[in-house]
C-alpha cells in the first residue's frame, strides 16, 4: 500500500489534478487510461471538502459511482443534486455541469467517460463562489 493510500480508500489518491480546471484541491487515479477500443478511460476521483471542477461538458457523456463521501451534481439551469455513497450519475452528451464535494466532506467518485475524435472533456470556466455556495 502506497503512502498516499489511507486504509480506507479503495484505490490510492493518485496524482494531484491541475488547479486549471477545479477549485480546491482534488487528486485522480487513471484505473483505465484508455481501454483497447480506445473509447473510454475509468478514474477515481478524490475532492478534499469544498473542492469542485469548473463547468464542462463530455461529448459522448459520462459516467459517476459514487464510492465515498458527500458531493453535489448540476446541470446548467438545473438545481444541484446531492451524491452519496452508492449513488450513479449519468451524464447525457454536451450537457453542462459540474461536480464535487460539499463544504464539510471529502468526496470520492468513479469516472466512466466516453472518448470521441474530439477527447473525453471540454473545460469550460469555473463554478463560482455564488453558485457553489447557493446549492442546498
Amino acid at each position: 500500500m502506497s503512502k498516499e493510500q489511507d486504509l480506507g480508500e479503495i484505490f490510492p489518491k493518485g496524482e494531484k489534478i491541475s488547479a486549471d480546471y477545479f477549485t480546491g484541491t482534488a487528486w485522480l487515479t487513471a484505473l483505465v487510461p484508455k481501454d483497447e477500443t480506445g473509447r473510454y478511460t475509468v478514474a477515481n476521483v478524490v475532492f478534499e471538502p469544498g473542492c469542485r471542477n469548473n463547468w464542462h461538458t463530455h461529448p459522448a457523456g459520462q459516467i459517476l459511482l459514487i464510492i465515498e463521501g458527500n458531493g453535489w451534481y448540476q446541470e446548467r439551469g438545473q438545481p444541484a443534486r446531492s451524491l452519496v455513497k452508492g449513488d450513479v450519475v449519468v451524464i447525457p452528451s454536451n450537457i453542462e455541469h459540474w461536480h464535487g464535494a460539499t463544504r464539510d466532506s471529502g468526496f470520492t467518485h468513479i469516472a466512466i467517460t466516453n472518448i470521441t475524435e474530439k477527447g473525453p472533456v471540454e473545460w469550460l470556466i469555473p463554478v463560482t463562489d455564488e453558485e457553489y455556495n447557493g446549492v442546498h
